[in-house]
């Protein structure tokens, strides 16, 4: 190895050069092997939008920058997919039954979400999943829209109030309604947020028979307006797979839902959801009761423990999107971001996942990436420009040189762009590097993130 290479590895530099490779690990990129698609990558503000919109302080300017942190293809993240939350805003008392006329109210702000969606859309975000985490209480067997409690007119669930199954479709399907009226089209529709969990706050339970039943229901409902509909956000990835299951095993449900979504809260991601239907991981962020910006501390609250998560959801689970909890929040948040009146902090969680998110596009292919070194976690992307994107995550404390062999890509020659992320680097352009032969050589530093570009 030349004494440049020991120089710029030691320095904890992406580096790559051809006299590297007698000692570096053999990786292979394989285009020939096709693995899932790609719907995008995201995160939510339900219930923080209007925090971020400026109502604690956060300036115009600021607004803009935590916006263009989270949003922006060229300098932050270049999020793809926003969760929105449904709530009870828009008819928040009974009409009088399930057999009356809806009262729908409609104030154009929906906490500030329609502003966010706005925003969104503005940097070419056009996928927009709205999720609710209850029906209004009156639609459920506990009165309230917090605690739980379970759908009016489910099996095992019957109320004095009548079935509010058809109505609590129709309800979903008209909050949707509201925001294409504010230029929003909602892509993708979920009716329950962790039916397995009672939170204090807006939560609805429903057993994975009771999913089914609702989802024959509200299906033909929110196909006929145009969307995709997504179950069930439970709480962890083990638990999600109950729901899937039951709704894989009845036929009508199963040709209805498009999307299977789950949580890893309870369990991590371990291995695929039972379907060939489209899954994500809908909902996560690490345990934790401080604000931490670090990169690689062993809190398990730092950004390499994302990045990890991340490549897990990608590999183990072959998912098709990826959205983390909120991108920006207050206090001792687990979120990306933190807001505090006209001043905010970036973690390095944020920059976790921008090494995906940036470069890994709606519409690309996740492809073969074999090597066994096994602290190098590795994964491929064939986007839909031509281009390829590779994302290296080293968990050992030394530096790997590596050799990538691109098999089957079209790149015999090209240039590699490499973006950095560990302690002291934020996704931060590194030198190209040479694609010869069908082949590069690079090192990835110890503990350290690295997403290559790479282009003709």
């Amino acid at each position: 190895m030349t004494s440049l290479a020991l120089l710029t590895m030691a320095a904890g530099v992406t580096v790559g050069s051809q006299s590297d490779a007698w000692a570096a690990t053999s990786a292979t990129i394989n285009a020939s092997t096709r693995l899932q698609p790609i719907d995008g990558f995201g995160f939510s503000e339900h219930w923080r939008a209007d925090i971020m919109r400026g109502s604690q302080g956060l300036s115009a300017q600021k607004q803009r920058e935590v916006l263009d942190l989270l949003l922006s293809r060229s300098t932050g993240a270049g999020m793809s997919i926003l969760r929105l939350g449904i709530d009870s805003g828009i008819q928040p008392t009974d009409p009088g039954g399930p057999n009356a006329t809806p009262r729908y109210v409609w104030d154009r702000d929906d906490n500030g979400q329609v502003w966010l969606a706005q925003q969104a859309k503005a940097y070419g975000v056009n996928r927009f999943y709205g999720d609710a985490w209850s029906a209004p209480g009156y639609m459920k067997t506990n009165g309230s829209s917090a605690n739980g409690g379970t759908l009016c007119g489910l099996a095992g669930a019957g109320c004095a109030s009548g079935d509010w199954r058809r109505a609590y479709a129709d309800y979903l399907v008209q909050w949707a309604r509201f925001y294409a009226q504010e230029g929003i089209r909602i892509t993708d529709l979920g009716f329950v947020n962790e039916p397995d969990y009672t939170a204090t706050y807006d939560s609805m339970r429903l057993t994975p028979a009771q999913a089914v039943e609702f989802t024959k229901v509200f299906g033909p409902v929110a196909n006929a307006a145009g969307h995709k509909v997504v179950c069930c956000d439970s709480f962890g990835w083990n638990q999600q797979k109950n729901y899937t299951s039951a709704i894989e095993a009845d036929p009508t449900a199963r040709n209805l839902v498009a999307t299977h979504a789950g949580h890893t809260y309870a369990s991590p991601v371990d291995g695929p959801l039972p379907t060939g239907r489209r899954t994500w991981m809908s909902e996560w962020s690490p345990n934790g009761t401080t604000w931490n910006e670090n990169w690689d501390d062993g809190s398990g609250y730092d950004g390499f423990t994302v990045a990890s998560a991340v490549h897990d959801a990608l590999t183990k689970g072959n998912t098709n999107g990826y959205i983390y909890w909120y991108g920006a929040s207050v206090g001792a948040t687990r979120g990306l971001i933190q807001l505090d009146g006209d001043n905010y902090r970036v973690s390095k969680r944020l920059w976790a996942i921008a090494n995906y998110s940036r470069f890994i596009r709606p519409g690309s292919t996740r492809i073969g990436a074999t090597t066994s070194d096994a602290a190098l976690k590795l994964s491929a992307y064939h986007n839909t420009d031509g281009s390829l994107t590779v994302v290296a995550l080293n968990a050992s404390t030394s530096a790997t040189p590596v050799s990538f062999s691109l098999r089957n890509t079209g790149f015999t020659t090209g240039t590699a762009t490499p973006y950095l992320t560990n302690g002291s680097n934020s996704t931060a352009r590194q030198a190209p590097i040479a694609v010869s032969g069908g082949s590069l050589t690079a090192t990835v530093p110890a503990r350290s993130l690295v997403t290559y570009t790479i282009k003709r």
